[in-house]
């Protein structure tokens, strides 16, 4: 897709609402004609992580007509789902979210028309991935402990790491819990992070929701 950030905002306009919906809405129509599927995540820490792995895949995105849309938080994607179904633009869905959002998810899809009392496995059945607990959760047990720490060193932060470990809050906790916590401490870092994470991963240990969601 030629203009990938002006077709994200004019969808998130058009979801919105407001004065300028209408402008909004043209906008994202006009755009949608390059794309056949959007791909619904939660934030852009998720975006960068499923890109890297499209990269890492050597797929191409944007020349297969697929659109990552971080959509800033679950709690308005039913809104989301009805600009993309058959009453907006009519474009294949798929999406990926923390297991703590899943029922966002859920009611989303059976709101607008995917299907009644949806289970996970039907979830996934529809292109809807959850990851546990989340996707930092999900790369942080593929790789390991040290495994996380080196990508950590090769990032020039371990020393941080090492301070951020000695902080009374920190002590006790698990080194799992720690690096959680430490991914997400600094503007910037949680996605700077979903990046190397993945491209760190053996071909083979991909998370299950990231590796489906891309199949």
């Amino acid at each position: 897709m030629r203009e990938p950030d002006r077709f994200r905002a004019a969808v998130h306009g058009w979801a919105a609402g407001g004065t300028d919906v209408a402008a909004a809405a043209t906008v994202a129509r006009e755009l949608a004609g390059e794309l056949s599927t959007v791909v619904l995540v939660e934030g852009f820490s998720d975006q960068r992580a499923v890109e890297t792995l499209a990269e890492r895949r050597d797929r191409d995105l944007a020349g297969e007509g697929v659109i990552v849309l971080p959509i800033g938080g679950a709690m308005g994607v039913a809104r989301y789902l009805r600009l993309f179904g058959g009453q907006g633009l009519a474009l294949s869905v798929r999406g990926l979210c923390d297991e703590a959002e899943e029922g966002f998810f859920r009611r989303g899809l059976e709101q607008a028309g995917f299907g009644t009392d949806l289970s996970r496995s039907a979830m996934e059945a529809l292109g809807f991935h959850v990851c546990v607990a989340d996707l930092e959760d999900e790369l942080i047990r593929a790789l390991g402990s040290a495994g996380v720490e080196q990508v950590i060193d090769a990032e020039r932060d371990l020393a941080r790491f090492r301070v951020f470990q000695n902080q009374p809050a920190q002590r006790g906790r698990t080194t799992e819990r720690q690096l959680r916590r430490f991914l997400g401490t600094m503007s910037g870092r949680k996605a700077r992070y979903a990046r190397a994470l993945v491209r760190a991963l053996d071909p083979g240990a991909i998370p299950r929701p990231l590796d489906r969601l891309l199949t």
